[in-house]
């Protein structure tokens, strides 16, 4: 089943879609929340009621005519990976990490499929970033193991983890690159995870500037997979319904190419996981 985020008159909604048709879950079953976050905290099966919305639809549109929120409006916590994948990690100049490289990223740099990048004034080196996204759909207690992991995972879909290089290197812990806002691309679809393979293993994903290939590479090759990145979290801080792990990016980035390749105003990045969905954003300049 697939899920999104959409804007009624400037707020958040919750939909179910149905090919190309997203059917609002709260007109359909008004006791749903109308966001996901809150959905998922008040424990509502999601399924059930996106399949009674699919039956008795109250109100129906397009999507690809309609504006999209950020998929999780405003995640509790967006938990993110650098270096997750092997030929992202040479391509850096560092070696396999043997422990996740976490970083944080705050809502207000989120935004939603369609929405623009935004270049900030203060600087030039604004890069892409194709990544997967989980969402967490039940309380994850505190040392779960790997094997019992994945039963949290609610659904996957697609991030943009756009990163201002020079901001990025001014401190080794990189959050101050990873915050400016309009940064964080982050839809248009859920796609829950019993409609994929378990930890979203073996799907294709690939990063296009303008049309063109920048990365191309597979899930499988992540270093720290969902399940045990879900564990090692748990380890120490406890994941809650509508927390967000954006799971890294693969080879291929800007910085890394002789020249460096910078997005710029006019251009449009382009991030597709298989079987998950298409997350689209033009490139503006900071307005002054």
């Amino acid at each position: 089943m697939k899920f999104t985020t959409y804007l009624r008159d400037g707020a958040p909604r919750l939909a179910v879609v149905e090919g190309d048709t997203l059917i609002d879950l709260n007109d359909a079953q008004p006791q749903v929340p109308s966001d996901l976050r809150r959905a998922l905290e008040a424990g509502v099966d999601l399924h059930a009621v996106g399949r009674a919305a699919l039956e008795n639809p109250k109100s129906k549109a397009k999507l690809a005519d309609t504006p999209l929120a950020p998929l999780v409006p405003e995640p509790g916590k967006t938990v993110c990976l650098g270096l997750n994948y092997f030929d992202h990690a040479k391509e850096g100049g560092r070696e396999k990490p043997d422990y996740p490289w976490f970083f944080f990223r705050g809502a207000s740099s989120l935004i939603a499929h369609g929405d623009a990048g935004v270049v900030p004034s203060v600087s030039s080196k604004f890069d892409f970033e194709a990544e997967l996204a989980v969402v967490i759909g039940r309380k994850v207690p505190r040392h779960t193991r790997e094997a019992d992991a994945l039963q949290y995972v609610f659904g996957y879909s697609c991030f943009n983890d756009m990163s201002v290089r020079d901001y990025q290197k001014r401190t080794p812990q990189w959050t101050i690159g990873k915050n400016f806002d309009g940064t964080g691309g982050f839809g248009p679809v859920l796609v829950t995870a019993d409609e994929l393979p378990p930890g979203a293993v073996g799907l294709k994903i690939q990063g296009r500037l303008n049309g063109e290939v920048m990365q191309d590479a597979n899930t499988t090759d992540m270093i720290f997979s969902v399940a045990e990145t879900i564990a090692l979290l748990a380890d120490v801080l406890t994941l809650e319904p509508g927390d967000v792990i954006v799971m890294g990016t693969p080879a291929g980035v800007g910085q890394a190419r002789t020249p460096a390749v910078w997005m710029k105003a006019g251009d449009t990045y382009e991030v597709e996981i298989e079987r998950v969905g298409m997350l689209s954003n033009p490139i503006v300049n900071e307005a002054s």
